[in-house]
């Protein structure tokens, strides 16, 4: 028996991808439509890995979102909307048998972490909270390595027993840093606790009002 698709009973089903990273750097998240893109943000960063010690922005078209205090310049640059003011379910997806939108998310706007995030609705599970993780490849790159030129001359060094900055590089990274590790169950215990964390918007505006 055939599905219907309901428009107004679905939720959104993200593939993120680090761009410039081969392998590929990969998590894939299903998100409740009333997440607004201050809460995506928190999401991302705990199903990378990431720690959320730079700047960041949303690209949607020619629109920008994030937190205008932080990264809006009144002599420079587009105007930034509110990431608080807009959810998942104000996107319009395109009519078609599997519609999708592609966005950009930036972080670091030094190490240039450029992500693609493709967003398909889908229909939910009875029983499963959102968000939550169910597929990832590969680990987190470290922070302020150095974007992806850098993060390539890490890995090799890293990799390496030989190479001159191979033990520079595993002290500095630390132990608990693997190229190739992925840890599903973990990664939502972080997802659950940076929307704790969060209280519906940033974390780092909780922490200041705190």
């Amino acid at each position: 028996m055939a599905i219907t698709f309901d428009p107004y009973d679905y939720i959104i089903r993200l593939e993120a991808r680090i761009i410039g990273i081969e392998p590929a750097v990969t998590r894939t998240l299903e998100l409740p439509r009333d997440l607004n893109f201050a809460q995506l943000h928190e999401v991302l960063q705990a199903a990378f890995g990431w720690t959320d010690s730079h700047l960041h922005q949303f690209t949607l078209g020619g629109l920008i979102v994030g937190a205008p205090e932080v990264i809006e310049d009144e002599n420079y640059g587009p105007r930034v909307l509110e990431a608080t003011e807009i959810r998942l379910r104000d996107l319009s997806f395109p009519y078609g048998a599997t519609p999708s939108l592609e966005i950009t998310y930036d972080y670091d706007f030094g190490d240039n972490w450029k992500h693609l995030l493709i967003l398909r609705p889908t229909q939910p599970v009875d029983g499963v909270k959102y968000p939550r993780c169910i597929e990832g490849k590969r680990g987190c790159p470290p922070e302020d390595v150095g974007g992806t030129g850098g993060y390539t001359q890490f890995l090799e060094a890293w990799l390496d027993p030989h190479h001159e900055d191979h033990k520079a590089n595993r002290q500095w990274a630390g132990r608990k840093f693997e190229p190739e590790g992925f840890d599903l169950d973990a990664t939502n215990k972080a997802i659950i606790r940076a929307m704790r964390a969060a209280r519906g918007g940033y974390r780092f505006r909780s922490s200041r009002s705190s």
